[in-house]
């Protein structure tokens, strides 16, 4: 049977009144109060499962005290396992803590407190910030509508590579230097050589065709290449593909 709200009270109050606490339940629609000294009072909140539901209580509960915890209990590890970073994410972001009531056969419920609350600062990834900019500035136009699935992200490395693919379909095999000075694209060469989506054949050295798969890209992005045509290549890094 998987444990009852009623059932993660007893456990909590336990681990909390083993630390000097003095705990009551249901006071002013918060599900557990803790006290301790005049210090500020410990609100915990509770569910079977971690629900969004308990993360809104929990977040309603911080314009009374920051010491708030959101708990919920588990019969077995493979959820919690699967979810835990995510879990724990969430709350450090929202500045929850949050304590898990482990149940396991006929053991008592074992009370794990897995975060305190405190306030989330996060660390900012300078090289992914430059990454995202780097790849902004190098997109031409806005070939992507946000949220679709229906074909490969277009970004500047596809849009580098589908000016090579229109510039070999057109000329027919062509030196890779040849490819990069005519269609403004540096990287040429590299785009061609590393050949990451099968568009290209080498077929001598520094001599590159189209293959079967790139005439299909060029009919799949047929939109996003009219748009390309009067475009110049922005000269930039190799970036993501």
């Amino acid at each position: 049977m998987p444990p009852r709200e009623t059932d993660l009270y007893p456990p909590i109050k336990a681990f909390l009144e083993a630390q000097g606490y003095s705990v009551k339940g249901e006071v002013a629609d918060c599900d557990v109060v803790a006290v301790r000294d005049g210090e500020d009072p410990v609100v915990v909140e509770l569910k079977t499962a971690f629900t969004l539901q308990l993360v809104f209580q929990g977040v309603r509960r911080q314009t009374i005290t920051d010491d708030v915890y959101v708990a919920f209990g588990i019969a077995g590890s493979r959820l919690w396992n699967r979810q835990h970073r995510d879990i724990l994410k969430l709350c450090r972001m929202l500045g929850l803590g949050l304590i898990l009531v482990r149940s396991e056969g006929r053991r008592a419920p074992a009370v794990e407190v897995h975060l305190d609350p405190a306030p989330y600062r996060p660390r900012k990834n300078k090289s992914r910030r430059g990454m995202l900019l780097q790849e902004f500035h190098r997109r031409v136009g806005d070939p992507n509508q946000g949220g679709s699935s229906k074909r490969p992200i277009v970004t500047a490395y596809r849009q580098d590579a589908l000016r090579c693919a229109r510039f070999l379909q057109q000329r027919g095999p062509s030196k890779a230097s040849v490819v990069g000075s005519e269609t403004g694209v540096p990287l040429a060469p590299r785009i061609l050589q590393r050949d990451v989506y099968a568009w290209f054949q080498r077929i001598e050295r520094g001599i590159y065709a189209l293959t079967p798969l790139g005439q299909r890209a060029l009919l799949t992005y047929s939109d996003e290449v009219a748009a390309l045509t009067s475009e110049t290549a922005p000269e930039m890094a190799d970036a993501d593909q």
